[in-house]
């Protein structure tokens, strides 16, 4: 009999990895996240359909080792070190959006006739947006180094304390409920204590023993595998007895290794055993679904994900724009916080377990979930794009004179030889090399960052951005030899319309007769704007690959790199 049963459930796991493997190919050619495709697997696996897995205790085992495993990943990414330094303007902006989703998300959920702790509950999924979405996604259009990108990820660590702290909250908050009586506070009082020696060992063990022992498991990548494995297993497992939570556990089993320099290695061999364990998950929430009760549930999902895709991208907006940001880096990091994430789902699940809200709740957020993800997933694709359908009217979210910028006017008087849009590494690369030269430069880039960090290396720096005609006519052209455009192609908003054409008959139109040097990562990139006049197209790694290529046949020799050692100053050979 236990054989038949081995063998049934063989055939049941089987049949649904095959299922997953079908769905998610159909998902991918509809450019969807692996989310929407195994919550699809689910609920066709259930029994309002095909009716597979029936399983549900192997399943839930496999979905609660795959939260542990996603929590402890997430932990890793935790590096107080990290959160510390955090940029205001992620700070300002994650927290922004969690409160204004949160109280916002709370009237319309209340509106809807949800009772009010099923209301708050919403509300706070509804603030959590999905790293892993988001990051696949500016990956693949390589806008994950971008100004939006990056701030895109400074406020999505933001969510993720968040998370944590909703999480702490949402355990102590079931030790409560399900104690009764006289000895409730002393239960909750008892969780308290054993989270606080918890923590007490953590912080002991990042102190003394985490890079040590990393650094010796590493010799042997395979077991580093195993162990961060056990590890978050482990701690999972005392969150469990001690009875604030597995999810807590697995996360500060995250925290107490993300300080080492392992982690990133940790965290890419264990992706992929994330994703395979947090398919069971989301089959077991879609099997979850029943289909004739989700249907109630419609009208009210398709109000709250219009509140997603429309609402979080505009708070972002309007608090960047306040900021001293441009519109166009507002929205399109706007729009990377227009959907829920698997965090939403596991919270609502929480609350499911600790009896606070019911099923249809769950169900309710799943729906938000499927809508916001596949059509934040377009948006976010296609975002350029949209932006310039809505361009004319998101003047308002940006400030005609902002405060950051009034100091931006070129500080001499001297004409400027070369005007260099873009002061990532490799604009300042090439404005270093120009001013060793003896050449006057003035940079120009719509990220304050980037012109405060060049002014305070001593450049002469305007704020502004080189798809914006109206400060074109402002930059002082006449006398500049050179126009070097050293922005990256995904920070130029690159179309099947690029605005550097524009750019380029633009200064054209204004009396430039200078020459012009542009930046281009692809040959047919490079074709198009030299037909635009360009007299000069860089390609980075094209001329670094002939520049290295030279050197090592001696045929140019390399300026060398001073570099700090315990005794001086060295220079590397040449």
């Amino acid at each position: 009999m236990t054989a038949v049963l081995e063998g049934y459930l063989f055939y049941e796991i089987a049949a649904l990895l095959v299922l997953a493997a079908g769905v998610g190919f159909v998902g991918l050619m509809l450019r969807q996240p692996l989310i929407v495709s195994f919550i699809a697997v689910g609920i066709i696996a259930g029994p309002s359909v095909l009716n597979i897995a029936r399983s549900d205790a192997q399943i839930d085992l496999l979905a609660e080792l795959g939260i542990a495993v996603l929590l402890f990943l997430v932990g890793l990414k935790l590096d107080f070190n990290l959160v510390r330094t955090l940029g205001p303007v992620a700070l300002v902006t994650g927290l922004g959006q969690v409160v204004f989703t949160t109280v916002f998300g709370f009237l319309i959920a209340l509106a809807l006739g949800l009772d009010p702790r099923t209301a708050i509950y919403v509300a706070i999924a509804l603030t959590f947006s999905s790293t892993i979405i988001i990051v696949k996604l500016l990956s693949d259009k390589r806008e994950i180094d971008s100004l939006h990108g990056r701030i895109a990820l400074g406020f999505l660590i933001v969510q993720d304390v968040v998370v944590v702290l909703a999480m702490i909250v949402l355990s102590a908050i079931g030790v409560g409920a399900a104690a009764e009586g006289q000895g409730a506070v002393a239960d909750v009082l008892r969780v308290i204590g054993f989270g606080v020696a918890m923590l007490a060992f953590v912080v002991v063990f990042i102190r003394y023993a985490a890079n040590p022992l990393v650094e010796r498991l590493s010799r042997a990548p395979e077991l580093l595998v195993s162990f961060a494995i056990g590890w978050a297993a482990l701690l999972a497992a005392a969150g469990h007895y001690l009875g604030f939570g597995k999810e807590l556990g697995g996360l500060l089993a995250g925290v107490s290794l993300a300080s080492t320099p392992f982690r990133e290695a940790i965290a890419a061999r264990l992706a992929s055993l994330r994703d395979f364990l947090l398919l069971f998950f989301f089959i077991a929430l879609g099997a979850s679904l029943d289909l004739s009760v989700l249907g109630a549930s419609v009208g009210p999902a398709i109000v709250l994900s219009l509140f997603v895709l429309i609402g979080n991208p505009l708070i972002v907006l309007a608090i960047m724009g306040a900021m001293g940001y441009r519109k166009r880096t507002g929205f399109l990091a706007g729009l990377t916080v227009a959907q829920i994430s698997e965090f939403s789902l596991i919270f609502m699940a929480m609350g499911v377990t600790i009896g606070h809200v019911a099923d249809e709740a769950l169900g309710l957020v799943t729906l938000v979930g499927l809508v916001t993800i596949a059509a934040s997933t377009y948006m976010i694709t296609f975002s350029h794009q949209i932006y310039a359908v809505f361009e004319p009217v998101l003047g308002i979210f940006e400030r005609k004179a902002p405060d950051r910028l009034r100091d931006d006017a070129p500080t001499s008087a001297r004409p400027h030889d070369v005007i260099l849009f873009g002061l990532g590494r490799y604009g300042l690369g090439i404005a270093g090399a120009l001013r060793d030269s003896g050449k006057r430069v003035l940079g120009v880039d719509f990220s304050p960052e980037a012109v405060r960090h060049a002014r305070a290396d001593g450049y002469d720096v305007m704020f502004g951005d080189a798809t914006d005609p109206e400060f074109l006519a402002h930059l002082p052209l006449r006398h500049a030899e050179w126009l070097v455009l050293a922005v990256p192609e995904h920070d130029m908003g690159l179309t099947h319309d690029d605005p550097r054409h524009a750019l380029l008959r633009a200064v054209r139109d204004q009396g430039y007769t200078g020459r012009v040097a542009v930046a281009a990562h692809r040959d047919a990139t490079a074709i198009a704007l030299a037909a635009e006049t360009a007299d000069l197209i860089l390609m980075p790694y094209r001329d670094a690959a002939f520049a290295a290529a030279r050197m090592i046949t001696g045929e140019a020799r390399n300026p060398g790199l001073t570099v700090a050692d315990p005794d001086g100053q060295k220079q590397l050979p040449t």
